[in-house]
């Protein structure tokens, strides 16, 4: 019995070659296909495929959104995003989301199946060579959790508003202080989380989920 597989990515020429290499030797079928994010769920919901090959790169829905989605609505597909990001921001954000695998485009067409063959195993399987940017994130979000809880709620909120992109004046306004316990605030802000300007200090807020990108 071959492994019944649907692809979403934007690209027909990447979603032709994909299949090509995953049909090859009979194994592994691909039974549906999508090229956004909102066609994606509504063929996931229609086919339902065993695993779901997942570009981040979409429009409609991108594959992080797609992948919340899936996981919010309980579908049941094994997902592996497939994407060409080598930020460590996407695959933490996926793994978080409960992602089952992950790996690169320019990945081999054996580690593709390979990885296919895990998940439907009922394990992970994320790239080798990602690992290790990813064990080191994990770390430095642990400590980045302590540093998030020295912060007063006042200091978390102002810090959240400096992450939007608001200044001092706004950010008085908008919690009713003086602008110059606004200054004290980002300054023990800055001492407290180890920044030394306000573009640190969001992306400090963005790497923590204190404001959501996605």
């Amino acid at each position: 019995m071959s492994i019944r597989v649907m692809l979403a990515d934007d690209h027909v020429l990447m979603r032709e070659g994909i299949r090509q290499l995953l049909e090859f030797d009979g194994s592994i079928e691909v039974v549906a296909e999508a090229n956004d994010g909102e066609e994606c769920i509504e063929k996931l919901l229609e086919i339902k495929p065993e695993i779901l090959l997942l570009d981040i790169n979409m429009s409609k829905k991108n594959g992080i959104e797609v992948l919340k989605e899936i996981k919010s609505k309980n579908i049941d597909v094994k997902v592996l995003i497939l994407t060409v990001h080598e930020s460590i921001e996407y695959l933490l954000k996926a793994v978080e989301l409960g992602v089952d695998g992950y790996i690169m485009k320019d990945s081999e067409s054996a580690e593709l199946k390979k990885a296919i063959s895990v998940i439907m195993d009922g394990e992970s399987y994320i790239q080798p060579n990602l690992i290790p940017a990813l064990n080191n994130r994990l770390v430095a979000r642990d400590i980045d959790k302590d540093k998030i809880e020295s912060l007063t709620g006042r200091e978390l909120e102002v810090l959240i508003q400096v992450a939007n992109g608001m200044f001092n004046k706004e950010i008085a306004t908008s919690l009713n202080i003086s602008e110059r316990t606004v200054k004290n605030h980002i300054s023990n802000i800055f001492k407290k989380i180890g920044v030394f300007d306000r573009t640190q200090a969001a992306v400090f807020a963005i790497k923590n989920d204190l404001i959501k990108l996605f």
